[in-house]
């Protein structure tokens, strides 16, 4: 459907995959200028005695696989393992100011930060200081608020177990539970969705689990760009005859068809694996809708026949299905139909095929979480597994798909800003200190703290977080408001150049590189999205002899605030990653027990999952099925011109880090400046494709939020849907505008107007 008249936008008939993904990573490569070395570097990504791929927390095959990892995986480690440097000198050319006018992947691409520094506002640059005079002043602006509270905590996926365990335990040290991270702009539906119908935020399939699925439907996600690992998995169940269902506003090519670089048949014949065998193509944020006509469709086939539900596991591990049922019987086939976007037809043959499978698995991404009410619609799809008792045994269960390698293990070691209080009671116990038992701010409200001046020190433990929040109007101004920012980073982003009175650059090693402390090779560990925890030893010399890991930055951060800790030996700490495991191990002791000596093992071992040997640890001690109340509304407000938007990455970019201007799944190269339009609305709305057209917040008073000069593409999308890259049209979602249980910004459901571009306005 793409218009040839169009610069940059052609049409894409080669699979995911395939030569296409090979020459992408070799221009990777080059364009980092680490061909050699980082074709090295690859053959240890994933590897026992290797380095786990800082890219995606999809796991490996007992991870022992001899050639694990993919296009993206691959940009990610060349985009660290570059051999550019963004040193003092390179600073020095260039005013923060300037830095701001430029582009996010050409302020990335300076390279590798190489000493601390300091920014100078005098001089409007960053400046190198020496690590002393770095912690002194980070300390100084820590130790100078008046309440703990004052501060903010941010901490990103990429950080390990162990930095990430020592950060929650400086903030709770120094008295708040401030931790606003990256799941709480991602997958914190998740989290707050799933211990109320399985009793546990993580999903319950292991990787083996799909050795054995008959059926698998995919929710929201597109594999082949964001977890592009999975796609050996997927082709490997396509090939031995499973179903796969696909339900997502757009067509995403790594789930029509796929061709393995690895499989040397597939390459040279040219040929490729199909993937899904029926697509969906449910209206942007329709998701709950859908399942819950799924749903009404098995209770009708129950009814008519028998031997569609498990009643068994129903009695014996549930609890609400008569009110579930009592709801889909009462919800009109009219309201599903227009709510999901799909016919009754359509719903009804996809029920058919759940209902005939044996065992089905559930995958969902961010598709599904980034909505008014995903906390609800995560709860629709347990209640779908659980109508045929399709959790906690061979080949079936929830997958929720996790982004950055170890979101979900900052979290699972305390990275949370509403800790549970039996892990505020255990780390009370083991460092002997009363932790704060006041639930601190998510990123929205870590925002919203800044800007009324009630947050005043911003740490961050890397991301991007500025350009990863929603609503840089507001988001860019309250930065700019702070005291003091410290950002562990091992590459520039546009964050750091949003400076208020100070600001501090400390650079940290990343994940492919030797980490030596104490005169021992350290290892870390991460937990990918199935609960397995395995160790990530770097190899590659780092890229600045000044270069400090997170553990020993954020021990010499609380070295700096409290001075001689007589609770917690952090220089000791800093030292030996066995000592830092051994306490995770003692705040934690049903799940780490033996750590240091399990995660030696090669493939590491998987944390206690309930669901999956089901046991439900709920207040009811089963498993519910919870009937669905949306509290979002309606976000187009009954406008008929009012469009929702969904935000996407493209296959050149890795969450907020974009490596290159082409998407080419998508038949986009050279640009990102496109917005992808039904070509039913776009007559509506007097538009052609090809045409310059502005992105107007629905319902935004002031007129602020805008995204301008972006070219229409016509897509094969859904009525009233609208899809254009991430994060630049971040400015249409406002930062009120989010899941009401999680606070997950709604980046997939903005309520837009389109308008013909007005020429001259920036």
């Amino acid at each position: 459907m793409s218009d040839p008249k169009i610069p940059g936008v052609r049409d894409y008939d080669a699979p995911a995959g395939g030569w296409g993904a090979l020459k992408a990573v070799a221009g990777a490569l080059a364009d980092q200028e680490t061909v050699i070395e980082g074709g090295k570097t690859l053959l240890r990504a994933n590897q026992p005695e290797g380095f786990d791929c800082p890219g995606c927390a999809w796991p490996d095959p007992k991870h022992t696989s001899s050639f694990e990892f993919c296009e993206n995986g691959a940009k990610a480690v060349a985009w660290e393992a570059t051999t550019k440097r963004a040193t003092p000198e390179v600073f020095a050319r260039h005013t923060v100011s300037e830095l701001l006018t430029w582009s996010d992947h050409q302020i990335e691409d300076l390279g590798r930060l190489t000493e601390p520094m300091a920014y100078d506002p005098a001089d409007d640059r960053y400046k190198a200081i020496p690590w002393d005079e770095a912690f002194s002043r980070a300390g100084a602006a820590l130790k100078a608020l008046s309440d703990p509270n004052q501060a903010e905590f941010y901490a990103s996926g990429r950080a390990s177990n162990e930095a990430a365990f020592l950060y929650q335990l400086l903030g709770r040290r120094f008295g708040t539970n401030n931790f606003p991270d990256c799941s709480n702009m991602c997958h914190e539906p998740t989290s707050v969705g799933l211990p109320d119908s399985i009793g546990l935020g993580k999903g319950s399939v292991t990787l083996e689990d799909f050795d054995h699925a008959d059926l698998i439907l995919c929710f929201g996600h597109n594999p082949g760009t964001n977890h592009p690992r999975m796609m050996a998995t997927l082709r490997e169940a396509s090939r031995r005859g499973a179903t796969i269902l696909a339900f997502n506003p757009l067509k995403e090519r790594s789930l029509e068809r796929f061709a393995s670089p690895q499989d040397a048949v597939e390459m040279a014949t040219l040929g490729s694996t199909p993937i899904a065998s029926a697509y969906y193509q449910v209206t942007i944020g329709g998701d709950a809708m859908l399942v819950q006509g799924m749903m009404k469709a098995l209770l009708a086939m129950e009814a008519q026949g028998g031997g569609v539900l498990d009643h068994a596991f129903i009695a014996e591990h549930t609890a609400g299905f008569e009110a579930l049922m009592a709801q889909l019987e009462a919800l009109d086939w009219s309201v599903i139909e227009a709510g999901s976007g799909l016919s009754r037809a359509r719903i009804e043959e996809a029920a058919v095929v759940y209902a005939k499978s044996k065992a089905a698995i559930l995958c969902y991404g961010m598709g599904l979480t980034q909505h008014r009410d995903s906390s609800g619609t995560v709860q629709q799809l347990v209640n779908l597994l659980l109508l045929k008792g399709n959790i906690g045994r061979p080949g079936a269960g929830i997958c929720p798909l996790r982004g950055h390698s170890n979101v979900q293990g900052a979290r699972t070691v305390g990275v949370w800003e509403k800790p549970p209080a039996a892990l505020l009671d255990s780390l009370r116990d083991v460092f002997g200190f009363e932790p704060p038992r006041v639930h601190g701010h998510t990123v929205v409200e870590a925002i919203a703290a800044m800007e009324q001046g009630r947050a005043k020190v911003f740490v961050g433990l890397g991301g991007n977080f500025a350009v990863a929040a929603p609503d840089p109007t507001r988001t860019f101004a309250a930065m700019r408001q702070l005291d003091m920012a410290v950002h562990i980073a091992t590459k520039p982003n546009r964050t750091h150049l949003l400076v208020g009175k100070a600001a501090l650059l400390l650079p940290c090693l990343g994940r492919t590189e030797m980490d030596m402390r104490g005169g021992v090779r350290q290892s870390v560990t991460v937990e990918d999205s199935m609960s397995m925890v395995h160790a990530s030893r770097g190899l590659n010399p780092p890229a600045s002899e000044h270069l400090l890991s997170e553990p020993a930055i954020v021990a010499g951060l609380a070295e700096t605030v409290f001075g001689r800790d007589p609770l917690i030996d952090w220089g000791g700490l800093a030292n030996d990653y066995d000592a830092v495991r051994a306490l995770i191990a003692g705040v934690f002791p049903s799940a780490f027990a033996d750590y240091n000596d399990r995660v030696r093992v090669p493939g590491g071992f998987r944390l206690p999952v309930g669901p999956s040997d089901r046991v439900w640890r709920t207040a009811s001690g089963k498993a519910n099925f919870l009937v669905f109340d949306p509290k979002g509304g309606d976000p187009r407000r009954g406008d008929p011109d009012v469009l929702l938007l969904t935000t996407l990455r493209s296959h050149d970019q890795y969450n907020t880090t974009v490596y290159g201007q082409d998407d080419r799944y998508r038949g986009v190269f050279g640009r990102r400046d496109v917005v992808f339009a039904n070509p039913d609305d776009m007559a509506r709305l007097g538009l052609e494709a090809g045409a310059k057209v502005d992105l107007l917040a629905a319902f935004d008073d002031g007129g602020a939020r805008i995204a301008r000069g972006f070219t229409l593409v016509a897509r094969d999308i859904p009525p009233g849907c609208l899809a254009a890259y991430y994060p630049e049209t971040n400015v249409v979602i406002a930062l009120d505008d989010h899941d009401l249980r999680s606070g997950t910004p709604a980046y997939k459901s903005a309520p837009v107007r389109l308008r013909k571009h007005e020429a001259g306005l920036n």
